[in-house]
């Protein structure tokens, strides 16, 4: 259940970037509008505004800030590497104690 809803957030973060980049509004002068059809997109949507990967320029005028999207990008794949190495060494020290 975990890696469906994990799957769905993944793609709803895709869809909210694909939106921007489909309309090249990837600087100030070329924000587009945003409405999210669906609460996980918007969300995705809220979250990113949040961390400055995608800025307002005026009401309802947004763009996508390509540098800090990769930025977002690099820490989180390097949190779910942490998180995977964390586990596999949890679940090794489990086996050896088991054992």
């Amino acid at each position: 259940m975990a890696t469906a809803a994990a799957a769905v957030v993944a793609k709803a973060r895709r869809d909210v970037v694909s939106h921007f980049m489909a309309h090249d509004a990837v600087t100030p002068d070329k924000a587009v509008g945003f409405v999210a059809d669906r609460r996980v997109r918007r969300r995705q949507f809220e979250r990113m505004v949040d961390a400055g990967v995608i800025h307002e320029t005026r009401p309802g005028q947004f763009y996508l800030d390509i540098p800090a999207y990769e930025e977002a990008t690099r820490k989180r794949r390097r949190r779910a590497g942490l998180a995977v190495l964390g586990a596999t060494l949890a679940a090794a020290t489990a086996a050896l104690f088991a054992g």
